[in-house]
């Protein structure tokens, strides 16, 4: 398998086609929504890039991840830029920054405009300095900017904020959550092409966690687990980034669901007679995976592992049969509780009837997480929760990160 560009994914993908389409579907989401203008005065959409930072107040910079919905709009690798989707035309222009002569020393190669333009697949390319100009000369009869909470995180998308820098006064900016809306919308229903990207990362991640199983044995820590996984990604894959943070949980450690953070740094022993829970997944050209597999560490399940483990599988394999468009999320998260609560009934490890278990939400002691989740852009993509949808209050399904009817894509 090749390292990096477009042959991992084929010849017929290009990202630029990928990122073209996810702007010509937002103009399009617009139209539908029966968004229309005084006269000729167009709408537009402008997000706003990622900007570089550095390891708090050091000089060190952070390696760069660009933010997710400039991400899907126009897939630039470079921080600190800007764009903007003509919704009445189309037209696409990315703002990219002017930098110092100094650049060319320390960072590389330092490119007009035009270079830009031809690699990103965008109609044109402007400095940012020259976007307020720009877009006091298109005579806008509203500026939409980002704003809306993410339903999963609970974090709140801020509005850039663009009324006091040279060159913007005088425009009429659009701060509702109208945009933030549409892309959700966007974003929940993958294309092709980009069904086609996390096929890959996938396959990428699949056959790490496949290697990490061949290389593990008693006697070593769990990050060398992780250490396997990231080196095979990155050397295999391309995959610089994970899209979340490596959990490598050896025997208790398996029990905690977000394991592997600072204060719990994957750094247990890997013992003989333990189960490895290894929840890892590569991210390629931003496009997430989550794969969890759990394995015995000597390669051989005791009776009451296995039990655990077919119990899990049982319930999956239910899931993936009855799965398909139009199906209610949360109802899928019940069927699982259920064949949970069979299974552990039948293994002895809860007493009752059947019905009552599952009245008392009892499964819920063991399931507390909820089903699944949105993938995309981010690992707990966006859109879980429109406007309008609510949580329900119930053990377990309180935790799901959607209630989505699912379609297609």
């Amino acid at each position: 398998m090749a390292s990096s560009g477009a042959s991992l994914l084929g010849s017929a993908f290009t990202a630029a086609a990928l990122h073209a389409s996810n702007r010509a579907r937002l103009v399009a989401r617009f139209a539908g929504a029966g968004a229309k203008t005084a006269g000729a005065a167009p709408l537009v959409a402008l997000l706003k890039g990622g900007e570089q930072e550095t390891r708090h107040a050091t000089d060190t910079d952070v390696l760069f991840r660009q933010e997710s919905y400039f991400a899907w709009a126009f897939g630039v690798r470079e921080p600190d830029c800007y764009g903007y989707v003509n919704l009445t035309t189309g037209e696409s222009v990315l703002a990219v920054p002017k930098l110092d002569a100094a650049y060319a020393v320390w960072l590389g190669e330092i490119h007009p405009p035009e270079h830009y333009r031809k690699h990103y697949g965008v109609d044109r390319a402007i400095y940012v300095d020259d976007l307020g100009a720009e877009l006091k000369a298109l005579n806008p009869a509203a500026v939409y900017l980002l704003s809306g909470l993410n339903t999963d995180s609970k974090k709140t998308h801020k509005a850039p904020q663009l009324e006091g820098d040279a060159g913007f006064e005088g425009l009429v900016w659009d701060k509702s959550t109208t945009l933030h809306a549409h892309l959700n919308e966007c974003r929940v229903v993958k294309t092709d092409l980009e069904l086609d990207l996390m096929r890959y990362v996938n396959r990428v991640s699949s056959r790490a966690h496949v290697e990490v199983m061949k290389q593990a044995k008693p006697g070593m820590r769990e990050y060398e687990l992780e250490a396997i996984f990231l080196h095979h990604s990155y050397r295999f894959g391309g995959c610089r980034h994970t899209s979340y943070t490596c959990i490598c949980g050896i025997g208790p450690h398996a029990a905690v669901l977000h394991y592997g953070h600072a204060a719990a740094p994957n750094d247990g022993p890997v013992e003989d007679g333990s189960l490895a829970l290894l929840d890892m997944g590569a991210e390629y050209h931003c496009y997430s995976s989550d794969i969890t597999c759990t394995f015995p560490v000597n390669g051989k399940f005791t009776a009451k592992q296995a039990n655990v483990y077919n119990t899990v599988l049982k319930a999956q394999l239910a899931v993936f049969a009855a799965i398909k468009p139009g199906v209610f999320w949360a109802d899928m998260h019940r069927l699982a509780a259920r064949i949970i609560a069979e299974e552990l009934l039948k293994h002895g490890l809860l007493k009752g009837s059947l019905d009552d278990i599952i009245m008392h939400h009892v499964p819920a002691l063991f399931f507390p997480h909820g089903l699944g989740h949105l993938m995309g852009l981010d690992v707990h993509d966006v859109g879980g929760y429109p406007d309008g949808m609510q949580r329900i209050n119930e053990p377990g399904i309180r935790s799901l990160r959607t209630l989505r009817q699912l379609e297609q894509g």
